[in-house]
């Protein structure tokens, strides 16, 4: 979360004030759960190919209210990175440009909490579209899951290595996979992941 005197640079530098809410305090009983899929690990030069959200209120995750969203990339990707997510060609030239997509993006997850697996990675890859558009970054309360995972490991030792990959914590949770790694279904994913970890309650040991 950013800090409340950047966010009023932030809100300053604000170019559309129909976007003004975004840095209002949430009152409500969601969140929401996101996953990018990207061309590389580097927000200055790597683009976002598709986006998956949904939202969580209480103890229920909101299937019909999904979002999804394929963006046609503005540089040509490399048939390696193209191997690594699975991507289809014909996803990518059916994708919409980002001022199409962000704004959309941005009406769905409101002012709400976003939560997600390294979701300050996602974070500054959505960052890179809302200054471009807007001046702005994205300036929502972030949720991380595998911090909070890590919260409520039970440590035996202080030199325990605690795996916080994906499909660990997923098995640790003993939460059900979905089939294929996409934005949507990893953002489904983790917000299985989120679900169950609100019920379990942090540990206090000495080793936490």
């Amino acid at each position: 979360m950013i800090s409340s005197l950047k966010k009023a640079w932030q809100k300053h530098r604000l170019k559309d004030p129909k976007y003004a809410h975004l840095f209002e305090p949430y009152q409500g009983d969601e969140v929401v759960v996101l996953d990018t899929e990207t061309t590389g690990m580097d927000p200055r030069k790597d683009e976002i190919l598709s986006i998956g959200a949904v939202k969580v209120r209480q103890n229920r995750i909101l299937l019909s209210d999904a979002f999804e969203a394929w963006l046609k990339p503005e540089r040509r990707i490399s048939e390696e990175s193209i191997k690594i997510h699975g991507i289809r060609r014909i996803d990518i030239e059916h994708g919409e440009p980002p001022e199409r997509v962000i704004p959309r993006l941005l009406d769905f997850i409101g002012n709400r909490p976003v939560a997600g697996y390294y979701i300050r990675f996602d974070q500054r890859m959505l960052s890179a579209y809302t200054r471009r558009l807007l001046g702005i970054d994205l300036p929502n309360e972030l949720i991380e899951l595998s911090e909070m995972y890590y919260r409520r490991y039970r440590k035996h030792s202080p030199h325990e290595f605690v795996d916080l990959k994906f499909d660990t914590i997923m098995k640790a949770l003993d939460l059900p996979a979905l089939g294929k790694h996409d934005a949507l279904n990893d953002a489904v994913m983790s917000a299985l992941i989120y679900l169950k970890l609100k019920t379990i309650p942090e540990y206090k040991g000495a080793f936490s």
